[in-house]
């Protein structure tokens, strides 16, 4: 257990969360490549598989590789279908609390991420980021068939049909 928070939370792990909720940080542990600080000795080095891409741990289903352990729990919650959150006003479950989380945006309607362009607002900021193509005039949708760029996502998916009919 840590100093930092009784009972130790996973959102406790990262220093700079501890700090600005008020805990007092005894020690200080750095990532030598990207400089992320952490409370606690042993999160750099697990911290380190994404640099280093170590993928220790394999689903047994899918095969897919993972640098984490708990990543491979949640992946392994999506094959069984297991879904331990669940939302109180439409009943949708989800497998993450952070999906939850996310998805409660819908019923509460906020929309904290704002566009520096025309204001309109956005309740996630991969949505915000793709408004931000219009303005841009970035066309990151790619059609593999034809090569035909677009702003949105709806706009290939809609492309996209008119090559299979």
């Amino acid at each position: 257990m840590t100093s930092l928070c009784k009972p130790p939370r996973r959102a406790c792990l990262l220093l700079t969360h501890c700090i600005a909720g008020g805990h007092k940080a005894e020690c200080c542990h750095n990532c030598h490549r990207c400089f992320t600080q952490f409370a606690l000795a042993n999160h750099p080095k697990q911290h380190m598989r994404s640099h280093t891409k170590e993928q220790k741990d394999a689903c047994t289903i899918c095969s897919k590789r993972f640098t984490q352990a708990d990543h491979l729990k949640l992946r392994m919650r999506i094959h069984t279908g297991e879904c331990q959150y669940s939302c109180d006003i439409c009943l949708r479950r989800f497998t993450q609390a952070s999906n939850l989380k996310k998805h409660m945006t819908i019923h509460t309607g906020e929309r904290k991420y704002a566009c520096t362009n025309c204001s309109k607002r956005f309740s996630r900021v991969s949505n915000l980021k793709q408004h931000m193509a219009i303005h841009t005039g970035e066309r990151i949708y790619v059609c593999t068939i034809c090569s035909k760029r677009f702003t949105q996502a709806g706009n290939l998916k809609t492309r996209m049909t008119t090559h299979t009919r």
